[in-house]
């Protein structure tokens, strides 16, 4: 947001100038907290700070653990069961850090549906979007990770249906996966290769984020309406914006109050409500569970992987195109993968000329239905892999990837969109009031 005019900071002590000419941090601290902000953000921009405090928290919550944890898989369980019993405050470290992950995941969702809504990831926000579909990924490497370390009956048996993913990838998946493991098969050397990348993938994720941070601060914040703050004169920009200090603070520190509330009840009163009780048996190689399920936000993706079966004609077109080069495992981990990568491309796929779904009439009802379609395949990942489960779960991976590929692209073309306000200031006050020009404002 560096081209919206406003005031940055000025050193005024001799000490202030002597730092600021060496290492400008209270200067980089200053803009950042005073940067102008749209001042007609609502409630859904609220979960950057709810992520931070999450990614602060399991990096804390995590250097903790790690000072008391074992990875060897004649130990890691049994040190896990002396955290929560034997460790002063263990227990309740690690459930911190087991939900702590589920919060996350609760606010990265919301944050990544914001805007799709909202056309944030439009330009000239590109860069901004696919940062943060990276921080994503990441994300879900870390977890994945992670739910191996307790070595319980799902976190081996979970490693060894996900690993095994890679050896479906032609002529190198074999090689792949025997690097990833350390071996021919998921033993103590994928524990201790997936220990230490548990635990170095958030440091990375934490730079990320101040890159996708500095990359909004660059382009300036989306907003309800899609229109940019007004970048003709300071005047105008103090129309369309508000010093995010101590304005969007105190709203971002409220909003993460009450959701910790939520938060602590769980932690408190039901730290397992999320995770599968098999996992509070140790890992046995030889004793299969019945029903392999990974954790709760990796469903949707999990059930994308299973929908596509030897019996489906995409698949059957795909394996006799290739010579039977792309199998139908190997068919799952592309659509797995490629669903993803459908909402990294929607910055090219949306051709719609207005940013914000709010005056989309067309577009919301296909938004509205992408949201029950996520939740529906979430709910379907956690279902076995027979029928009815296994058509639901092949239209509704359909519809994900129709809706990215096919409507988004058409919707630009045939929708007639309501025109937005010309400023933010109009639109702020259309539902605020506007202002008494005559009034002074408080010191």
């Amino acid at each position: 947001m560096s081209g919206i005019p406003h005031d940055h900071y000025e050193p005024k002590t001799d000490g202030e100038k002597w730092l600021n000419s060496r290492l400008p941090i209270v200067g980089l601290l200053y803009d950042t907290l005073m940067i102008p902000t749209p001042k007609n953000l609502n409630w859904m921009w609220i979960w950057g700070i709810v992520l931070t405090f999450c990614l602060a928290l399991q990096i804390i919550t995590g250097i903790v653990l790690v000072m008391h944890y074992t990875p060897h898989v004649d130990l890691a369980f049994a040190s896990v069961e002396h955290i929560m019993r034997n460790v002063n405050g263990g227990y309740f470290i690690r459930y911190l850090h087991m939900n702590g992950a589920s919060l996350f995941f609760v606010a990265v969702y919301i944050h990544i549906f914001r805007g799709l809504y909202y056309g944030s990831y439009k330009s000239p926000r590109e860069i901004t979007w696919i940062i943060g579909m990276l921080i994503y990924l990441m994300m879900m490497g870390t977890a994945f990770m992670g739910y191996v370390l307790p070595w319980g009956q799902m976190s081996f048996w979970g490693a060894t249906v996900i690993t095994g993913l890679f050896g479906a990838i032609p002529f190198v998946g074999d090689a792949i996966q025997t690097w990833l493991l350390g071996g021919p098969a998921v033993d103590n050397a994928t524990l201790n290769r997936f220990f230490s990348l548990h635990y170095l993938l958030p440091f990375i994720i934490a730079a990320l984020v101040v890159v996708h941070i500095w990359a909004f601060h660059t382009t300036g914040n989306n907003n309800p309406t899609g229109v940019d703050v007004r970048r003709t004169s300071k005047a105008d920009a103090e129309k369309d914006t508000l010093p995010f200090w101590p304005y969007f603070v105190i709203k971002d520190l409220f909003a993460l109050a009450v959701i910790l509330v939520v938060f602590w009840a769980i932690v408190g009163f039901m730290p397992n409500y999320l995770g599968h009780p098999d996992n509070y048996i140790e890992a046995n190689p030889l004793v299969t569970p019945a029903h392999i399920v990974p954790e709760w936000y990796f469903l949707p993706f999990y059930a994308i992987l299973r929908a596509f079966t030897g019996e489906v004609w995409v698949v059957q077109i795909a394996s006799f195109i290739t010579g039977g080069i792309i199998d139908a495992k190997f068919f799952g981990v592309l659509a797995m993968f490629g669903a993803i990568l459908a909402m990294a491309l929607a910055p090219w796929l949306d051709t719609s000329s207005v940013r914000s779904g709010k005056y989309r009439p067309m577009f919301k009802w296909w938004f509205y239905l992408l949201v029950i379609d996520f939740f529906a395949l979430m709910w379907l990942g956690a279902m076995p892999a027979e029928e009815p489960y296994a058509t639901f779960s092949l239209i509704a991976s359909a519809y994900w990837f129709a809706y990215f590929f096919v409507i988004l692209p058409i919707l630009g073309v045939i929708e007639k969109p309501q025109a937005p306000p010309e400023t933010i200031e109009e639109d702020f006050n259309a539902h605020y009031g506007k202002a008494d020009a005559d009034a002074t404002p408080a010191e």
